[in-house]
Parts: structure tokens; sequence; C-alpha cells
């Protein structure tokens, strides 16, 4: 590079021009007409030298100049500082990369790997969310995301499994015990393949831990499978499933390895949020206690899997919670989810329970955070406007009005 091609264009007072010049290289442009606009009068005095025009030429001009690409690789050329524009800036600043064809052909690799995959993975893949999750996860390597594709399709093929450990389906289909841990690629990218299958909305959950556990449950799968069982009163099954009139719980490793055949169809399935609500339950009815399960709060795995088993079971569920923005949360869930009715949990309960309430001096402030309820529109207003939540022990006595009715 010759001393007088630095002194020309070279410096860190002409870089950013030197940054837009290569930019159009980078586009793939390589000749024509262009106009720079918003130019400094360096910079303009730059090009001036570099085309051979006399300066005053240049400081006579609005802050924008017309360059024929053809015109400035000539005079280069002919001044004996570069063979082109092109020559010069890559000597003054490395190697220029065409990133439009970078990208077209770094494109081209991300088709194929979505056209190798197969149509549970490539249907995660034509979002544009799946493939920057699957890019993220593969550090925009189309070679390591082939590979993750390729592992996840074989953990996925698997599945629905029958109650068997995840380290273990990691172990056969992997060849590491731990390679569906939480946070690894491969663990990520099946799940979410899963999440989008069932359509899940992920922010109703409790927490996100949770929420893979379930959905690995959902699949079969077992993860801290003795954590939060499912507690029950009274539910119809062919065989045992614990004491009548006393509540029972079943773990998420009993519900997926040996599920009870549950004796539901056509037939009214209570669902509550609270354990105390059961154990109200258990004492005042007892045997003649309707079938009752319990959400203890947001459903985990094995409160959902019990849910679900109970309505492909052929169950009628009739779901009740707080007068509260976390029960209309968790009720809106379960409702969509399980395709349950409201039980005692209308615009119209709520204010006579709040009323009873009032009479009694009991209640608490409602949070800040507002959820609306999908089986009610009035619902959520109503409790906004009194300000007031209302526990589900509190309205104890009409659910039990209801529970120790003969159902069908």
């Amino acid at each position: 590079m010759s001393e007088r091609l630095q002194r020309l264009l070279g410096g860190p007072q002409l870089s950013v021009l030197r940054a837009r010049l290569r930019n159009r290289y980078e586009r793939g442009v390589e000749s024509g007409v262009i106009t720079l606009n918003g130019l400094s009068e360096i910079e303009r005095a730059a090009l001036a030298g570099l085309l051979g025009l006399p300066l005053r030429r240049v400081t006579s001009r609005a802050a924008s100049m017309r360059l024929d690409i053809d015109a400035l690789n000539a005079a280069l050329r002919n001044g004996g500082l570069a063979d082109s524009l092109r020559d010069a800036l890559e000597m003054l600043d490395g190697t220029i990369t065409n990133k439009t064809a970078e990208r077209a052909a770094t494109d081209a690799q991300w088709d194929s790997v979505r056209g190798a995959c197969d149509a549970r993975i490539a249907a995660f893949l034509a979002d544009a969310r799946g493939l920057g999750l699957l890019k993220r996860l593969s550090r925009s390597d189309p070679r390591l995301g082939a590979d993750l594709c390729k592992a996840a399709q074989c953990v996925l093929r698997r599945l629905p499994a029958a109650g068997m450990a995840r380290s273990r389906l990691a172990a056969e289909t992997l060849g590491d015990a731990h390679a569906l841990d939480q946070g690894r690629p491969v663990a990520t990218l099946a799940l979410s393949v899963l999440r989008q299958q069932r359509n899940d909305c992920s922010e109703e959950d409790a927490q996100a831990g949770e929420s893979v556990r379930a959905l690995w449950a959902d699949a079969g799968v077992l993860l801290n499978e003795l954590a939060r069982p499912a507690l029950f009163l009274n539910l119809p099954v062919a065989g045992s499933a614990g004491v009548a009139g006393q509540p029972g719980y079943l773990s998420l490793r009993e519900l997926l390895r040996t599920p009870p055949r549950w004796d539901v169809a056509g037939r009214t399935v209570f669902v509550c949020e609270n354990p105390n609500l059961v154990a109200i339950a258990a004492d005042a009815l007892g045997v003649h206690c309707a079938p009752l399960a319990c959400t203890d709060g947001m459903p985990a795995a094995a409160q959902r899997t019990l849910l679900a088993q109970l309505a492909a079971a052929g169950a009628q569920l009739r779901y009740h919670g707080d007068f509260d923005w976390a029960g209309l949360r968790i009720g809106n869930w379960v409702m969509r989810r399980f395709g349950a009715q409201p039980w005692r949990f209308s615009r119209q309960d709520y204010l006579v329970a709040a009323a009873d309430a009032d009479a009694e001096d009991r209640s608490r402030t409602l949070g800040a955070d507002r959820f609306d309820a999908d089986w009610d529109a009035a619902l959520a207003a109503a409790m906004h406007l009194r300000g007031k939540a209302i526990d589900e022990e509190a309205v104890a006595d009409s659910l039990l009005a209801d529970l120790a009715a003969p159902t069908n």
C-alpha cells in the first residue's frame, strides 16, 4: 500500500466513509453510480482527491456527491494507487466479504437442515421463532443445528413413553443419561416441539421448572415423579385408588406407570383449587361425597396428568377456585385445557359470597394484577369493583351442598 493511498483515504477521520463504501461491496454491488449524502468536508475532499477533482469544486458543493464506481476504479489505476476501489479498501481495512452471498449460502444450509427433519420438527422450524431457537442453540452453525435436530428426533420418536425416567430415555436414545437435563440443547429443542404441538401457554404456568416437568409428564416421561402428588376423594376406579371417604394421593409415577382405570364416563367430577376443601368435604360427607379432585393451586405434573386421564375417560369436570386473580387464571387454564365447566364460579356466586363476607367482616384485598374469566365476562369486573378476594374455603357450605347431592 502506497503512502499516497494512506494519505488520501486512510486514517480514522475517513473510517466512516470507508465503511460506507465497503458496505456497497458487502451487499454485492460492484459497479454503478452511487450517491453519498451527509458527507463532511474532509470526506468530500478525500473523494475529490481520488478522482483528481480540484478542491475548489468540492468546497462549494452540498454535503453529497455522486460517484461513478467505474470512473473511480479507473482513477485509482491510472494514479498507481490500486487496481480498484475495492482493492484500495481491502488494502486499508482488510478483506471485504460479500455478506449478501454469505447470507444466501447460510439460508440454503438452514433450508437443507429443515428438509432433512421429520414432519414435527420441520413444522416447528417453519416458524421464525422455532428456527431462531435452533440457531441460538447451535450458535448459528447449520452443521451443529442438523445434529441437534437428529438427536431431538431420536427422542421424540420414543414418545409417548409409559412412565419412563427422563435419565433412562436420554441414555437409551442419546447415550448420555444427562443429555435431557434442563437447559441442555437437545432437551430445550425437544420440549419446544412438544409445547408447540399442544399449543401450550407457558406464561400461565406457575413456574418455568414446573412447566418442564409437566411437559415431560404429558409425554409419559418421569421427572421428580414423587413431587406434589395429586389429591382426590372418592374417585370411581376399577380396583382401588384410596380408601372410600378418605382423601387419597396418587404420584406422577403411579399415574403414568400404572394408570388407574377410571370409572367416570358420563359422570360429574368436581375439581377444587385448595386441599383444605377436600379435607372439609371428607369430614362433612365422607363416603357420601361426590367424586372430587384438587389442583392444589396451578396444577403441577401429577395434577395435570390426573385431570387429563379423567377427561379422557369421559368425566364431566366442573371447576371451582378462589375468587381472586390467581383463581381466575387457574380457572381459565383448567377449563381451556381439560374442557371443564365452572362450578359456582360466576359473577352472581361472587356477589353472594362477597355480601356474606361483608356481613361477617371477613375478606382480603384483591391484588393489582387483573385477569378476566373466560367463562363469565362480568366476573372480573365485579371483583375489581368490590376489590375483595373470597377464598374457596369461605364458600364451603354452598360447595358441600353440591357435593352431597346425587350426581350422574
